[in-house]
Order: structure tokens, then sequence, then C-alpha cells
């Protein structure tokens, strides 16, 4: 029996899933804004606390790994790798858009998660219906010539917070809008079992987030969450 907890905060929204045997058993979300800090390791502290009380062991940690936004997961991906040394557990990172992709698979329509960068620019990958990839992670600025070509032939859902900056530019038949889907611990769950079943595992100490771009370091305003919070 697998007991993973996983970490969720690559947006503006950070969450927390404790999952046995690839089903749901705990889970927090927090939808404010520059609130990781704060919330996230009490979050976990609460999921380490659910874990003990009801007599299981945890057996990985898994974090999604990007891209996404610096602070949020250098945070996520801290605060898991703190719990992977603390227990002497293995760490599974996860893709996060293709975490978010999982929320519309299985699909017949080819599948775009994007994260919001910069002005027209975002952190975008293409996936078909079964979650293979089509086109790798990369970062894009959105213009009319867009994914013309394949959606010529192709029906494409676009989602995620980057998606408000295609709607009024990629103009198609076949180009879908969906509305309000983020990256979250619950969507990693299904993943993250697979990953543990394989021994798919990264180095604990070595890993670093993918942030897509050149990563500049700020200072955290809040330090909530220490390994003595699980002992």
């Amino acid at each position: 029996m697998a007991c993973i907890l996983s970490i969720e905060s690559s947006t503006q929204i950070c969450s927390a899933a404790v999952s046995i045997d690839g089903q749901l058993s705990w889970n927090k979300e927090n939808t404010e804004l520059s609130s990781h800090s704060a919330v996230l390791g009490v979050y976990l502290a609460e999921a380490i606390h659910f874990i003990k009380k009801n007599n299981f062991r945890l057996d990985a940690v898994a974090v999604s790994a990007g891209p996404g936004s610096y602070t949020g997961l250098r945070i996520g991906v801290s605060l898991a790798k703190g719990l992977c040394f603390g227990l002497d557990i293995p760490l599974i990172a996860l893709p996060t858009l293709k975490v978010m992709a999982t929320r519309l698979a299985p699909s017949s329509s080819l599948l775009c998660p994007m994260i919001d960068a910069r002005r027209m620019e975002v952190y975008s990958a293409l996936y078909d219906g079964n979650l293979n990839e089509i086109e790798p992670v990369g970062a894009a600025i959105i213009n009319e010539d867009s994914y013309r070509d394949i959606l010529s032939q192709n029906e494409i859902i676009f989602f995620g917070n980057g998606m408000d900056k295609c709607k009024n530019v990629i103009n198609s038949v076949n180009a879908k809008f969906v509305a309000d889907i983020y990256p979250l611990a619950i969507n990693m769950i299904i993943e993250a079992e697979n990953a543990f079943k394989r021994n798919t595992f990264v180095d604990t100490a070595y890993f670093e987030p993918f942030y897509m771009k050149e990563f500049k370091a700020t200072i955290p305003k809040n330090k909530v969450f220490t390994i003595d919070n699980i002992r």
C-alpha cells in the first residue's frame, strides 16, 4: 500500500494531497495570491498529522516540477526535499503542464495547457487525448499564427491561466477554450502512483525545478515549517 504526499505550488494556487494506493484520502487547496510561504508548510504539517493519526506510513513525496512561478516552485520543491531528507523517502517530480492536462484526459481533442509567463508569452506543451507528448514544454509568444497548422486538421483545447492571452488571438473553429483549469495536487495522484510503481524517482539532493527562464533569487518573508514539525 503506497502512501504518497503530493505538493503543487507552481501557480497562484497551492495545494497538497495525500493518496493511498492511487486514491485521494486528504486534500487542502488555497487560492489566495502570494500565500504559498504562509500556508503550504501548514498544509504539510496537517497532512503529516493525518498520516500519523491513521497509522499510515508515508512512502514518497511527489512535487510539481514546473514550469511556473519561480517563488512558488522553489517553496514547493524545498518543502518536498525537506520531507524526503527528514523521513528518508524518495522524491517524485511531475511536469506541471502534464499535471494540468490530466484534468481533461482522456479526450478526443489535443490538449494544450498554458501557464502565464510575461506579456504575450506562455509556458505550454501539447498532448494527445491520452497524454502522449506531441510538442514538448516550451516558452512561446502567442500570435495569430500560433498552432495554425495543427488547428487546420485537429481540435485543440486550450486551458490554464495563460489561456486568456490566446482567446482573442487564435481564431479557428477548432480552437476550444476551457476556463478554471489549474494544476492541483489532486491531479498528481495517478501520475505519482505510476511513478512510484516504476521506481521513477529523482535525486533529492540535486533536483531543481524546471524554471524555463533564469532564476532570480529572493529572500523569503516567512519561515513557518521545519522538519521538527513532523517528528
